[in-house]
């Protein structure tokens, strides 16, 4: 190895090693996982489906990717999954593809209220290539449904997209459903940032509602940076799987995929669905500091590993208190809040997550104790 790679690599191992690690978006795969990631697996292309390969010497190539998806959709209980998308955007992108026409209107989160960036914003390809409208939460940071429905009636989108990067609380799928039956849509549910929570029991699923639904691999997971498609009805196979190879992608990332199968091996597991619990446990335990210190939480608390802490009354805007945590060894990010007073750049929120830290083993109480600590340092 190159020594300024080798330099750069162990400098990223100290900061890791030597920082809380608090963003929600982030956790630590296993050893098995990245072993993977960089195994002889990196040495084959193999475009196509495990039985239908554009390349000779795919063998071990179908086994690894058929493994993958048996594990998948063990895991979620479902019928069919595509474990080929390179990240959860990606995923996005091609069922948008697959069921969607240009210019045809789709209704996701808005990015202000906890949405993401590939379910209809404007700098996004998703907003530049359908009509994209957005539901947002009220002023205390819920969902509401009623409004939701009343916006979806008005616009009659082709697919409605549930799913937020930064939303604290269970979404009722079974509303959605019922959202997208009342105006003819397909239900999309991109599933990233709960998929590991859901993985393990600790919050509700969107298989039985959602024509689709899609997710990252990391996070939650605790696998690989990467994307999948799950779904149950067959009709939708062949557009899916088209719409990701040839449609949007190339070779798939067999290494990856290899490093997938282990996470979703490792997800089918009572150590994991154990693990799943005690995020979500940590992050309340989290939340009940906040609230006994004065602190305002989005919601008013959590249903799994996500806290949102609105900050617009204190001095702090988000991006500052988040630089200034990380002078303290504690890693979050900024984070916008409803009626934000700052702009995009600045914000008036951090968000925290506990995925990362409960998988280093970390309890309720240590927890407990490093929420007095950030009340410390942002008092």
């Amino acid at each position: 190895m190159d020594n300024r790679v080798l330099e750069i690599l162990n400098a990223e191992l100290d900061r890791q090693n030597d920082t809380v690690e608090l963003i929600a978006s982030e956790n630590f795969a296993s050893k098995a996982v990245m072993d993977l990631c960089g195994s002889a697996f990196t040495n084959k292309y193999a475009e196509g489906y495990p039985g239908k390969r554009y390349y000779n010497g795919c063998e071990h190539m179908d086994s690894i990717e058929q493994l993958a998806i048996d594990e998948l959709t063990n895991l979620y209980n479902c019928e069919y999954a595509n474990v080929q998308p390179h990240c959860g955007a990606n995923a996005n992108t091609a069922i948008y593809l697959a069921f969607l026409k240009p210019g045809d209107r789709i209704l996701g989160m808005d990015l202000a209220s906890g949405g993401h960036l590939s379910h209809g914003a404007k700098v996004n390809i998703s907003g530049k290539v359908y009509e994209a409208h957005h539901y947002g939460v009220d002023e205390n940071g819920w969902l509401d449904y009623p409004a939701i429905m009343a916006q979806a009636r008005k616009v009659m989108p082709k697919m409605i997209i549930a799913g937020a990067s930064a939303y604290p609380r269970a979404i009722d799928f079974a509303m959605f459903r019922e959202i997208a039956d009342a105006v003819g849509a397909y239900l999309l549910v991109d599933m990233a940032h709960y998929s590991g929570l859901i993985a393990g029991n600790a919050y509700p699923s969107p298989l039985p509602y959602a024509d689709f639904v899609t997710s990252t691999t990391h996070k939650t997971l605790r696998g690989p940076r990467g994307g999948i498609i799950l779904w149950n009805n067959d009709a939708y196979s062949k557009k899916i799987n088209s719409a990701i190879f040839p449609g949007t992608q190339g070779g798939p990332l067999m290494n990856i995929i290899a490093a997938k199968a282990q996470a979703f091996i490792e997800a089918n597991t009572d150590e994991f669905t154990k693990y799943s619990h005690k995020v979500v446990d940590n992050a309340r335990a989290m939340a009940k500091v906040f609230k006994e210190n004065g602190f305002k939480l989005l919601t008013d608390g959590t249903d799994s590993h996500i806290l949102l802490l609105d900050l617009s009354d204190s001095k702090w805007s988000g991006k500052d208190a988040a630089n200034e945590l990380e002078q303290h060894g504690i890693t979050v990010n900024k984070n916008g809040v409803p009626n934000d007073p700052r702009s995009f750049v600045e914000t008036s929120g951090i968000r925290i997550g506990t995925a990362a830290e409960t998988t280093r083993g970390h309890d309720q109480e240590w927890f407990t104790g490093l929420a007095g600590k950030i009340v410390t340092i942002l008092a």
